[in-house]
């Protein structure tokens, strides 16, 4: 499959995807943490309908996993919607999250804390947790779905720590609190990437 990495430097899920055999590309303005080669690095809205790979010609995306900001999102920064609202920065991460649920893309996953697009556009098809997939912490984290079915935790274990949420002010705290968590991408992988394509067009041939 071809897989699109939205909204992603860190490329944990681009590596999930790849190390099963896809071909997986990251895509954020922001370069790549692992310095792969493996990553576009513009406007996510620039490629979302294919993408020139090396010479090899114009392709279109198979599946594409997107991770939109939510800084200005995110109902745990709701003290501030006044002045976001105020100053347009809520309709712009608004707009640009539709843009991406839009996307002529088959299969769409898009995730997000919890937050407003819950009740400007739709309830997410499923909330998941770190401890469902290997990691003892709480991190409750939307997933809206086209054409992909619910994630299904892999390894449930103890421990609620909320490790994000307890992080100290750095200057990159905002991107570690961001990053996808490697079971979560691994199971992604394992899940949308190897069983999805005769699932889902099983689903629109029905």
């Amino acid at each position: 499959m071809r897989v699109l990495i939205a909204c992603e430097s860190s490329g944990q899920v681009r590596r999930a995807f790849r190390a099963l055999g896809h071909e997986a590309w990251s895509c954020d303005i922001l370069p790549a943490d692992d310095g792969s080669p493996f990553h576009i690095q513009r406007d996510v809205l620039m490629v979302i309908d294919g993408w020139h790979f090396h010479g090899e010609g114009f392709r279109v995306w198979d599946l594409m996993i997107a991770h939109p900001p939510c800084t200005h999102l995110s109902v745990s920064g709701a003290r501030h919607f006044a002045a976001k609202r105020a100053d347009g920065r809520q309709q712009q991460a608004i707009e640009f999250f539709l843009e991406l649920a839009r996307a002529p893309i088959q299969r769409i996953a898009i995730e997000n804390p919890v937050c407003i697009m819950s009740s400007i556009w739709r309830k997410p098809d499923q909330i998941i947790q770190p401890w469902q997939y290997g990691h003892g912490e709480t991190k409750a984290t939307c997933l809206w779905l086209k054409n992909l079915p619910h994630l299904i935790p892999t390894n449930i274990v103890d421990g609620r720590e909320a490790r994000i949420h307890k992080m100290p002010p750095s200057a990159d705290r905002w991107k570690l609190r961001s990053e996808t968590y490697s079971g979560i991408a691994k199971a992604m992988a394992e899940q949308w990437g190897c069983s999805i394509p005769f699932q889902a067009d099983l689903l629109e041939a029905a």
